[in-house]
């Protein structure tokens, strides 16, 4: 069997610099397999998806990836730590995997593994400056980036590193790849002209969140330059009929009627809710009609609005810290959300590799059949996302959909 090729992604939506990125990686790691993990129909920073997770997965089959797995929803939305460690351990359990590819805004993956190093050992001297960083009443990613700029103590080599979205879901991978002393050998493939969150566009590359504004302010015409042909014609179509959910806003009734509905002691066992953050959520919420207006009232140098927004999710899809707990705990599911012919080959081969590897290719069968209730309950939460997410839709806002969609199969004869 050849190489093995991994990539975690959101794919929201795919662009021109995710090609690039499956291309490279396969021409640098010379993979003749390529695994896709990506998020389903919410993401990392408190958003959702502008298109279903099976649409994106037609879109990657279609543009260079074989399998494509779903990166269950207590991973996909919680921190890039548990984001990077969900997503490394589904890739090292199928023990078929060769390499992990990332995209970064630094062309120097050793300086990230330092930095992972430090992280993953957590030294005397490192958590010290942290904890007074802390003090400060600054959020803890500016207060980790501080400190570890601090203990590194190489400015010129180490600046901005830990500023860049990329760098830092990077540094998460390589921390996991440490912590389940995983064979996966990393690769990282420096970003193409346009960074994570810019809104910006250079010749034909853009960030997702530059393409999400364009169709928000219908700019098709410069969002088909900037996407592959199959990956255009999706966003159309689906716009067309009604199936897609710009962002987060679209909820905002929603979810500040369950901030309202909630106790103060409910919204206090959300995830990512400490030190009486509970209190300001809440009264915030009761004076306050929209999200925009939420997160202004509410944001503050100690909390980033990216962690209030993956708040908000957790308050409307029902999710708790001990539902993230469980998650840290356990080994979960390989959800396939779709394959080709090389990924029909990939999932004999890890079914051979890891005969106890629960691969959930029929979800109604998993859940009659399967016994492990924290893998249940994993699933009831990506089942239970996307009865959320279609409520979203202008048109057919059907439910259970994970009951009902068959898998994308892109099959062909040579």
């Amino acid at each position: 069997m050849g190489k093995v090729l991994g990539i975690v992604a959101e794919y929201n939506p795919f662009h021109n610099g995710h090609l690039y990125h499956i291309e490279k990686s396969k021409e640098v790691t010379h993979s003749t397999y390529s695994i896709a993990i990506i998020s389903g129909n919410f993401t990392q920073r408190g958003g959702t998806s502008f298109l279903d997770k099976w649409s994106k997965a037609q879109i990657a089959l279609s543009n260079g990836i074989d399998l494509v797995i779903e990166l269950p929803v207590l991973y996909a939305i919680s921190s890039a730590e548990n984001f990077a460690e969900g997503s490394v351990k589904i890739l090292d359990s199928l023990k078929v995997v060769d390499y992990i590819s990332f995209g970064v805004e630094t062309n120097n993956i050793e300086i990230l593994n330092k930095c992972a190093d430090v992280l993953y050992n957590e030294p005397k001297e490192y958590k010290s400056l942290l904890s007074h960083e802390l003090e400060k009443g600054i959020s803890y990613p500016k207060a980790r980036e501080n400190a570890l700029m601090m203990y590194l103590n190489d400015t010129q080599n180490f600046v901005n590193v830990l500023s860049s979205p990329n760098n830092i879901l990077g540094i998460e991978y390589l921390k996991a790849l440490k912590k389940f002393k995983s064979n996966i050998k990393p690769i990282s493939i420096t970003r193409l002209k346009s960074n994570h969150n810019s809104l910006d566009y250079t010749q034909n590359f853009a960030s997702s969140t530059a393409i999400r504004n364009m169709l928000k302010n219908n700019g098709f015409r410069a969002v088909q330059e900037l996407t592959p042909p199959t990956c255009y014609s999706t966003l159309l179509q689906n716009i067309k009929l009604g199936h897609v959910v710009p962002d987060i806003s679209v909820f905002e009734k929603e979810i500040i009627y369950l901030l309202r509905k909630m106790p103060v002691s409910e919204i206090a066992n959300l995830p990512d809710v400490s030190e009486g953050l509970e209190f300001a959520i809440k009264n915030t919420a009761n004076s306050c009609n929209t999200i925009v207006e939420f997160l202004n009232i509410i944001k503050s140098k100690r909390y980033t609005m990216t962690r209030l927004q993956r708040i908000l999710l957790y308050a409307l899809l029902g999710i708790t810290k001990r539902d993230i707990a469980v998650s840290k705990k356990i080994s979960p599911y390989i959800r396939v959300l779709g394959f080709n012919n090389r990924g029909k080959v990939l999932i004999s081969e890890i079914a051979k590799a890891n005969p106890k590897l629960e691969i959930v290719t029929s979800v109604k069968r998993f859940m009659d059949k399967n016994s492990n209730k924290n893998l249940k309950m994993m699933l009831e939460k990506d089942i239970w996302a996307t009865n959320v997410y279609t409520v979203g839709y202008s048109e057919d806002s059907w439910s259970n959909l994970d009951f009902t969609k068959k898998m994308i199969i892109f099959l062909k004869k040579y």
